[in-house]
């Protein structure tokens, strides 16, 4: 499959059949936030990866957004390996998150499991659920598995502002 027709076709998928994802696609997945591009190398994403009915009430606790998805992906970066700017302090935690976030949705796409990024979480209930260690920053829990054979993107979903409305000048 083309890529602009990979990331036209990926959904926010909220309705999941209830069959595990297979770990041979989890590590597929898992290897494609690997090898996601982050600032200067340094790599500072952290994963969790939850599947055991105990751990995925724990992410009940966190977010009403699971969506009763098998699979949920919590993403962290460890705060003490980020880039920082030098210019302002910035780093760049949250936008490397973001990056192999972006990468680990579409290799799901493209192995025919569905997801959402789920940022509507409470990230103080996420570090005392998951006893995140001081320097882990919890980003988004990535809901994933194999789409309900009556799931459909939401409404809107294909709507996209013009090329025009996004540049500026």
């Amino acid at each position: 499959m083309e890529f602009k027709e990979l990331a036209a076709k990926r959904y926010s998928v909220r309705q999941f059949d209830e069959k595990p994802v297979e770990q041979e696609k989890i590590d597929m997945i898992l290897e494609s936030a690997r090898i996601a591009p982050t600032a200067a190398n340094r790599q500072p994403q952290k994963i969790k990866v939850i599947t055991s009915e105990e751990e995925l009430k724990k992410v009940d606790v966190c977010t009403p957004c699971r969506f009763k998805a098998p699979l949920v992906f919590l993403v962290c970066y460890d705060k003490s390996e980020c880039w920082g700017r030098t210019f302002d302090s910035a780093t760049s935690g949250t936008v490397d998150a973001s990056i192999i976030i972006t990468h680990m949705m579409l290799q799901a796409e493209d192995l025919g499991i569905g997801t959402t990024w789920v940022m509507h979480f409470d990230p103080k209930k996420a570090v005392e659920e998951f006893n995140l260690p001081e320097n882990y920053i919890p980003i988004s829990f990535l809901v994933a598995g194999y789409p309900a054979v009556d799931a459909v993107p939401a409404p809107g979903h294909s709507i996209r502002k013009k090329i025009e409305e996004i540049l500026f000048l």
